[in-house]
C-alpha cells in the first residue's frame, strides 16, 4: 500500500459513515456545504455535483480515460484513444502530468474503460489515490467479449484486473456493454447486474453502473434494475438536448442515477486544429471547448462531462469553463451551433452514432 492510498476497510467505513449522516436527514449537497473537507480533493475554484445516489461529490468536469492525439505531445508514442504501450516512458510522464494538473485544479474523478487505461491511470495515481476517484472498466473482460457474460466470469475478470493493476478496490465499476446494449439478451444483463451487486457486497467496488450508447435500453436498465444501477456513462455532446417527453433523463432523475457524459467534443470533430499548442486554431479551439463544457453543464441531470485531455493547458481550459458564466448568449450559442454543424459534416464513420444523441 502506497502512502495516500485508501484501504478497502477505510472506504467501507467511510461509506457507512456517510450513509448514516445522510439517513439522519442531511442532503449530500447540504452536507458538502457544511463540511467541504468531505469533498475529495476540494478546490474553491471548482464546482462539485452530487453523483446521484452514490452521494459522492464529483468535480463538474472530470478526466476521460482516452488520450486521442497524445502523439502530438509524445511524438514517438504508438497508439491512440484507449490503446497503446502504456509502459512507454514519455507516455507515462504525460499521463502523470495530466493527473497532477487535474489534482491541482480540483478535478477528482478519472474514468478508465479498458485494460490499457486502467494500467496507465492506476500507475499515474500511485501514492495519491486519496486525491481522485477511479472509474473502472476493463472492457476486454466484460460482456463485449462473449466469454464474460456470466456473473462468475465477470467477477473472475474483475479479480484478475484488480490484481494486474495492483488495486485493492475500484471506486466505481461501470461495466462496458456493447454500444447497442439491447443486443445483449436479457439474461446477460441480469448476470451483469448480479456481478455488480456481488462485487459491492464483497468490498471489491464501492459503487456500480454501466456504459452503453443505446438510449432506450439504458432507460430500460435503469428502470428494471434501480438498486444496482447507481451511475451510467453515456454520450452527451454540444448538440444534445432533453426530449420533452419519454426522455432518458426521466429515469435518471426518478431513480437518482449519476451520469458521466462522454464525447463532449464529438471525438474532437468540434475543433479545427490538431490539438498542438502552437496550432493556428488553438485559441479558437480552446474557446469552443469551453463553450461546449458550459452548454453541457446547463443540464443539471448530467453530473459531469469527461473529456480526454492530453496536456496541462487543456486541463486548465476546461477548469476555466466551469468558472465562466454558464448560459451562452445568442452569439456564443450560434458559434457553437455552427461549429457542431461543421463537426457533423466531418464526423468519422465510426462516430456517426453521436447523431443519435441529439435528443436524449
Amino acid at each position: 500500500m502506497q502512502d495516500g492510498d485508501i484501504s478497502r476497510r477505510e472506504f467501507v467505513r467511510d461509506s457507512a459513515l456517510a450513509a448514516a449522516g445522510l439517513a439522519a436527514g442531511l442532503s449530500a449537497a447540504k452536507a458538502a456545504e457544511m463540511d467541504k473537507s468531505k469533498i475529495l480533493n476540494y478546490n474553491e475554484n471548482m464546482e462539485y455535483r452530487r453523483l446521484g445516489k452514490t452521494n459522492l461529490m464529483v468535480s463538474a468536469v472530470c478526466l476521460g480515460g482516452h488520450w486521442k492525439r497524445v502523439n502530438t505531445m509524445v511524438p514517438d508514442f504508438k497508439g491512440d484513444g484507449w490503446y497503446g504501450d502504456w509502459r512507454h516512458e514519455g507516455f507515462q510522464k504525460n499521463r502523470h502530468e495530466i493527473v497532477s494538473r487535474c489534482i491541482e485544479a480540483g478535478i477528482n474523478y478519472v474514468d478508465a474503460c479498458s485494460g490499457t487505461e486502467i494500467l496507465a491511470y492506476s500507475k499515474a495515481l500511485k501514492g495519491r489515490r486519496d486525491k481522485m476517484l477511479l472509474g473502472f472498466s476493463w472492457c476486454e473482460k466484460e460482456p463485449r467479449a462473449a466469454q464474460y457474460r456470466t456473473a462468475k466470469a465477470l467477477l473472475q475478470g474483475l479479480d484478475e484486473a484488480l490484481k494486474e493493476a495492483e488495486l485493492d478496490y475500484a471506486d466505481l465499476w461501470r461495466i462496458t456493454l456493447l454500444q447497442e446494449s439491447g443486443q445483449h439478451p436479457k439474461e446477460v444483463i441480469e448476470e451483469t447486474m448480479r456481478a455488480l451487486e456481488e462485487a459491492k457486497k464483497a468490498g471489491k467496488v464501492r459503487f456500480a453502473g454501466f456504459s452503453s450508447h443505446d438510449r432506450p435500453h439504458i432507460k430500460w436498465m435503469i428502470e428494471t434494475f434501480p438498486k444496482q444501477v447507481e451511475v451510467v456513462v453515456t454520450p452527451y455532446h454540444a448538440k444534445s438536448k432533453e426530449l420533452p417527453k419519454d426522455s432518458l433523463f426521466d429515469a435518471i432523475r426518478k431513480h437518482d442515477v449519476g451520469m458521466f457524459g462522454i464525447k463532449p467534443f464529438a471525438s474532437n470533430s468540434l475543433f479545427k486544429g490538431d490539438s498542438r499548442l502552437n496550432s493556428p486554431a488553438a485559441e479558437e479551439d480552446d474557446r469552443l471547448a469551453r463553450l461546449a463544457i458550459r452548454y453541457i453543464l446547463c443540464n443539471p441531470a448530467v453530473t459531469a462531462p469527461i473529456p480526454g485531455l492530453i496536456n496541462a493547458h487543456q486541463v486548465d481550459n476546461v477548469a476555466q469553463a466551469v468558472t465562466e458564466r454558464r448560459k451562452l448568449d445568442l452569439a456564443e450559442a450560434k458559434d457553437l451551433q455552427d461549429a457542431m454543424d461543421r463537426a457533423w459534416a466531418e464526423l468519422p464513420k465510426d462516430y456517426q452514432f453521436l447523431k443519435d444523441w441529439e435528443n436524449v
